[in-house]
């Protein structure tokens, strides 16, 4: 809001809220009105499935930004980042754990970018789990860097997070496997985990998506974790 000083004081010019009360100057009178609509707001079905979808990608981003991911083609990090959330699957959860529960899924978001993204999937090389990616050691180039982020799921249901870190990976830690490298380490077994590899040169990186056996979000994604959702927000707004 601005103030601008007259003979007689400040007058108001924008509006103020206070004590449930909106001020404000229209055409050089002061206007008062209530601030808290009584009007329920709308929540008809795609409402109610955009602000669950967009619910859990804002508690993502709250545990991501933490490693200072990088996300370059948007006006922000933060804006990237929940624009290709929006393309993750619908989780369904009950009003009471809204704001708290995040879940690990296939295709996270940890990075975007203009280098080549790295094709990456989890498996099996010489009877060991493996990360393994499409990268080819012939076209490595000085001042690039590669860091590899971890998902871990904790909790279940109610106390349900994802911690995020992330660690440098150094091509000496790499497996050769035709032509191409791969992260070998029981920790590529664990169902409660995922990974994405990215490159990074400079202010560039590679687009890349978390990969993982975990199954835990299936179960909010069903029609039954809808309707459970639905009543714990007081139902839907009626279609007219």
């Amino acid at each position: 809001m601005k103030r601008k000083g007259t003979g007689k004081g400040l007058m108001a010019v924008g509006s103020l809220r206070k004590d449930g009360i909106t001020t404000y100057m229209k055409q050089g009178r002061l206007i008062l009105r209530s601030a808290n609509s009584m009007e329920k707001r709308s929540n008809t079905l795609p409402q109610f499935i955009q602000r669950q979808k967009m619910r859990h990608s804002v508690a993502l981003w709250s545990l991501l930004k933490y490693c200072r991911p990088m996300f370059t083609k948007g006006a922000t990090a933060y804006n990237n980042f929940l624009s290709l959330a929006n393309q993750l699957p619908v989780l369904y959860v009950e009003k009471v754990v809204m704001g708290k529960t995040a879940f690990l899924m296939p295709g996270i978001p940890v990075s975007d970018g203009t280098l080549p993204e790295i094709k990456q999937q989890l498996g099996e090389v010489d009877g060991q789990p493996a990360l393994i990616t499409d990268l080819d050691m012939e076209k490595w180039e000085p001042n690039t860097s590669l860091w590899l982020f971890t998902a871990t799921q904790t909790g279940s249901d109610v106390d349900a997070r994802v911690l995020f870190d992330k660690r440098a990976v150094s091509w000496m830690d790499m497996t050769m496997v035709d032509g191409h490298c791969v992260l070998k380490g029981e920790e590529f077994a664990d169902e409660m985990k995922g990974w994405a590899l990215v490159m990074v040169k400079g202010e560039r990186c590679s687009p890349q998506r978390i990969v993982t056996r975990c199954t835990l979000y299936q179960q909010f994604t069903t029609d039954e974790a809808l309707q459970i959702a639905i009543k714990s927000y007081g139902g839907l707004t009626p279609s007219l």
